[in-house]
């Protein structure tokens, strides 16, 4: 039986699911670089919004790939926010 929230739950995750695939194939058609801080972004919160999904509808193998998922998209954030600080890459998507 699905709540409320749990239907909220269902649909936060597919946005989630959404943004994650958008930004992999912005990447792969070469409309988004990989160095730049969107492509990162779009990740973080990717993740974040199947996290809050996960919370209701828990999944053990979802929640390790999503967590690596999240750590990684910091660690590519921070980088690419150092990068465009030295100024290394363009002010690009």
């Amino acid at each position: 039986m699905h709540t409320f929230f749990g239907d909220i739950a269902n649909t936060v995750g597919l946005i989630g699911v959404f943004i994650i695939l958008y930004a992999y194939m912005m990447l792969q058609i070469g409309r988004m670089r990989h160095e730049g801080i969107m492509y990162s972004l779009l990740n973080l919160v990717g993740s974040i919004l199947i996290l809050y999904s996960l919370f209701f509808y828990w999944n053990l193998a979802s929640g390790v790939i999503e967590v690596a998922w999240l750590v990684i998209s910091i660690y590519g954030l921070i980088k690419a926010i150092r990068l465009r600080k030295n100024g290394v890459v363009e002010n690009i998507h």
